[in-house]
């Protein structure tokens, strides 16, 4: 996007940002989310436990410092019929000093799971955590929809982070910056308040999500990273010095690869494996080595999601107790992962 269209879709009037249907115009308007006075965002947000809990990193340049630890809203959280767990799980991390939530609209399926369990907790507490979410919308106003959504079932009037979901193809990348694509939402959005900062996301190949970042000023990046990274499309070699030059948030995930990393994981029968994704054998790694790995790097934070409130602590204390791997100790590790590298980076480009 040259200059002269940043400026154009910056100067956007509030009329414009609801003709995308009288549905999502009514739905913002019900919530007070849109007026035609200026609309100012809160304070970031402050969780008091936080200090105390765990190191903190700066999130590029938003301002604000997450805790080394953050919640993902996968694993027992996007699964329908766990209310209550998942509650409890949202519920615990606010409590030992969580401070950032990442969800999706995409988490949970179409029932979207996800955000409505986590916007349960919202509802008493949205003050003590930085929230994200994300759309996998490619289009302008199919992304305002997910947002309107989002915000609904988070119970909440703004998003502190709002980011492009799984940007794996240079043909997303195009329609995203075409006219009418996704990048018009997240800056109407952003200058409409109803997000804070705007952010891409990525697993796949390296190379699409730097075209990303060439094309615009995001705040942050959410990238899969773990030990196995370098053995294929390794997001630490180029993409992350990239981010890091440019002084944004960087958010890593896939840290344990859904369990497949770890020497403690069983693969499930082949037969109810998805093709890309089979794996014949267990990890090699232990969480403390996986988690550790990750933040040796130049990393804010890392997102996991958790099974149970068990395992959540589990991870929390990890992350008090961490203390950064020498460049030896990382060398080993990557080593240790080269038999089972298909299976940790199940996400990435293989074809």
């Amino acid at each position: 996007m040259d200059e002269s269209e940043s400026s154009k879709s910056r100067s956007v009037d509030r009329r414009d940002f609801l003709k995308i249907g009288s549905g999502l115009t009514a739905g913002f308007l019900a919530r007070g989310v849109v007026d035609a006075s200026a609309r100012e965002l809160p304070p970031l947000p402050e969780n008091p436990a936080t200090p105390d809990a765990m190191p903190t990193r700066n999130l590029g340049k938003t301002g604000y410092r997450p805790g080394i630890f953050s919640l993902g809203g996968q694993a027992t959280i996007e699964k329908p019929g766990t209310e209550a767990e998942s509650v409890a799980i949202v519920n615990r991390a606010l409590d030992l000093g969580v401070n950032y939530i990442d969800t999706a609209a995409a988490y949970g399926g179409t029932e979207r799971w996800s955000q409505k369990y986590i916007g349960q907790v919202m509802k008493q507490r949205r003050k003590e955590t930085f929230l994200a979410s994300k759309t996998h919308d490619r289009t302008r106003d199919g992304s305002l929809k997910l947002l309107e959504e989002s915000l609904r079932l988070l119970n909440t009037d703004h998003l502190d982070l709002w980011q492009l979901h799984n940007i794996s193809r240079m043909d997303q990348v195009e329609q995203i910056f075409s006219k009418g694509g996704a990048i018009e939402a997240l800056q109407e959005a952003r200058e409409q308040k109803m997000v804070r900062f705007l952010g891409v996301t990525g697993h796949a190949d390296p190379a699409v999500l730097i075209e990303m970042l060439s094309r615009f000023p995001f705040d942050t990046l959410l990238l899969a990273l773990n030990a196995a990274d370098p053995h294929h499309l390794s997001f630490k070699e180029k993409l992350l010095p990239m981010a890091v030059e440019r002084q944004m948030g960087v958010i890593g995930m896939k840290i344990p690869a859904r369990g497949r990393i770890l020497s403690s994981w069983t693969p499930p029968p082949a037969e109810t494996q998805r093709e890309w994704e089979r794996a014949a054998q267990p990890g090699k790694l232990v969480m403390r080595e996986a988690l550790y790995y990750v933040l040796s790097l130049p990393v804010s934070t890392v997102i996991i999601g958790c099974d149970n409130v068990k395992q959540l602590e589990e991870n929390i204390q990890l992350a008090r107790s961490f203390t950064p791997l020498n460049e030896s100790q990382m060398a080993e590790l990557t080593a240790c992962t080269e038999p089972i590298a298909r299976q940790a980076l199940f996400f990435r480009r293989w074809a």
